[in-house]
């Protein structure tokens, strides 16, 4: 049980992005071109250790919804 990787890390910078940007989990899975769920972004956002493949999908649709463009390290504090 000691070996066992932390899973929840607490809400994460992509959060408080999104807030900046005043935008909502549907404007990422509208703005995403490959398969992106609201779970995803919920999970993303709470702070759910993701994969690395996900975390490039939520980042790919920041970037898209955003018209910015933001690096994995900016949008999770664990990568």
């Amino acid at each position: 049980m000691e070996n066992q990787t932390e899973r929840n890390l607490g809400p994460q910078p992509l959060e408080t992005i999104l807030a900046e940007l005043e935008l909502k989990s549907h404007d990422l899975v509208v703005a995403s071109k490959e398969a992106l769920t609201h779970k995803m972004v919920a999970r993303g956002c709470k702070g759910r250790r993701l994969t690395k493949n996900i975390q490039l999908k939520l980042r790919n649709a920041l970037n898209l919804a955003a018209g910015k463009t933001y690096r994995i390290g900016d949008l999770f504090n664990y990568s």
